[in-house]
């Protein structure tokens, strides 16, 4: 059956109301309540259960590792399904059921390893969750109002951190629940601080599910159809040789790496080594290589044997087909995440250490200080909350690509003077910058995405682009430590210098993304208008 046959004729995708834009965008204050309180406890629950802070960026692995994994596959699945619910919103109350069982399960981890394997299960279900809410927000709204809808998920996404942020110090100061536990115990107010975040996330992606609807795939075909008449069908596919040859050469980069760290921390030792500790956590980063390789070398095999129709060649095709847009985006996105990842490894302990010089989690001070970086996070994304509500305004005024730079710079200043203001009740001084850039790095890479990708693809590319969050992510779990440890005697503060410098050249690179917009073909130019 034909798409007109179907009754779908061509047409521009129309305009949405502001509370249809507040209802498709409201689960993400669960979403992120959920975000928030494991970014920001944690490291905090690690350290309790006995962790080393050397060992926290290894522990963290597990965070990066499932998103890559789970990303492109539930988007490549969302683009795929409909039926009662939709294509996206099953996915939403599936990952927010499993994300709520997490959440109850985490602060009642008796020892290290079990925590560790709750944050798997955490963050998989977290990325089941929020994966296809970025896809949706494409799906729903023309390209003149993603620059607003991805605003509106900025400023939930600021909302609900500021609900996780407060929790424990609002337990504690406010409600009279302890933050001190014996040796090896989490403390009362990380308990119910989970229990209430799990709740919360629960009830507020239900509210999406329930007071929203999604196009039928017959009529994102029509939209498409009409958005973007004069974009060619076709794309070059990579050939068996090109798979071949990549797969080869990124094996043995994998395998030169691992045979360094191999090197290096044996007993004959390179010279010009001196002092460097080479930490075994880079081991993971060989593996990375490796397994890149391994990717394309199944491909190569699948795609000689004339197997392209399956998921897994799709979402690798995918990969190496990006519009040149997204490629220039995902340079922006490593630095960017590469600095938040730092902040959420090291902030706790830098806090702990450098502001109140309390680094043993088995005192009271260190536990103040986790309380104050928590409220800190508050502060941090109220202000993201409140910028997204200015981007919402300046969204048809201003070009997104120089205003995405400025705001990184702003976040550059922030994590920067975190090591020059010594007095921690001054500390929300430095998270004015980080907060503009944080509800930034949330919203205008994806309403820049969101105009360049075709419709029926919106989810696998939105899963795609996150690899760009995840493999940065990846890079920092390997190689912060060894950084922190080596170039900074082991002081976690000089990870914020290191995030400041990841986010000047995230805002160097974003000068050279080309929106869009001024891309566009005559249809989409005038969807846009």
């Amino acid at each position: 059956m034909t798409m007109t046959q179907a009754g779908y004729k061509p047409a521009l995708k129309p305009t949405l109301g502001a509370g249809q834009i507040w209802n498709m965008s409201f689960g993400f204050l669960g979403i992120q309540i959920g975000f928030d309180l494991q970014n920001g406890n944690v490291s905090r629950i690690f350290q309790t259960l006995g962790a080393e802070v050397d060992q926290l960026a290894i522990l963290w692995i597990a965070a990066p590792m499932t998103g890559l994994i789970v990303q492109p596959i539930i988007g490549h699945l969302s683009d795929k399904t409909w039926g009662r619910f939709g294509r996206r919103r099953p996915y939403f109350l599936v990952g927010a059921l499993l994300a709520s069982l997490a959440l109850f399960i985490m602060p009642n981890s008796p020892v290290l390893w079990i925590a560790a394997g709750t944050l798997w299960l955490m963050d998989a279900s977290l990325n089941i969750t929020m994966e296809p809410f970025r896809a949706f927000v494409g799906d729903s709204l023309p390209d003149r109002q993603r620059t607003i809808g991805y605003a509106m998920q900025s400023f939930f996404i600021g909302a609900g951190a500021v609900v996780a942020g407060a929790l424990p110090w609002v337990m504690t100061n406010w409600l009279g629940f302890s933050n001190v536990a014996p040796a090896g115990e989490i403390p009362e107010t990380v308990h119910w601080a989970f229990y209430i975040g799990g709740a919360a996330l629960l009830a507020a992606v239900c509210w999406t599910v329930f007071t929203t609807k999604e196009y039928a795939p017959e009529e994102l075909a029509s939209f498409e159809a009409a958005r973007n008449e004069a974009r060619p069908a076709a794309r070059i596919e990579r050939s068996v040789g090109q798979f071949m040859r990549g797969g080869m050469a990124w094996i043995v980069a994998g395998l030169a790496v691992g045979a360094f760290v191999a090197i290096a921390r044996g007993e004959a030792r390179p010279a010009f080594l001196g002092t460097i500790e080479i930490a075994k956590d880079l081991y993971v980063l060989a593996f990375l290589l490796g397994g890149f390789g391994i990717v394309q070398l199944i491909a190569s095999a699948l795609r000689a044997q004339g197997r392209n129709a399956s998921g897994f060649m799709e979402v690798v095709s995918d990969l190496f087909a990006m519009p040149r847009t997204m490629r220039q985006l995902a340079v922006v996105q490593f630095f960017s995440w590469f600095a938040m990842f730092a902040m959420w490894i090291y902030g706790t302990p830098a806090i702990a250490e450098y502001h109140f010089a309390s680094p043993d989690p088995a005192t009271r001070g260190y536990q103040d200080a986790a309380d104050w970086w928590s409220l800190l996070g508050s502060v941090r994304n109220g202000l993201a909350a409140a910028a997204a509500l200015g981007f919402i305004v300046v969204a048809a005024r201003f070009d997104r690509t120089r205003l995405h730079a400025i705001n990184l710079l702003l976040g550059a200043a922030g994590f920067a003077s975190m090591l020059l203001i010594r007095d921690p009740s001054l500390l929300w001084v430095s998270m004015i910058g980080v907060g503009i850039a944080w509800a930034s790095i949330v919203s205008l890479p994806y309403a820049i995405l969101a105009g360049c990708v075709p419709a029926e693809k919106m989810g696998i590319y939105m899963g795609v682009f996150n690899i760009f969050i995840v493999v940065p992510q990846l890079l920092a779990a390997t190689v912060l430590g060894f950084l922190v440890t080596n170039l900074f005697g082991g002081e976690p503060i000089y990870a914020m210098v290191i995030a400041a410098v990841s986010f000047v050249l995230a805002a160097v690179a974003t000068l050279f993304v080309t929106d869009g917009d001024r891309a566009s073909t005559p249809a989409l130019r005038a969807e846009q208008a």
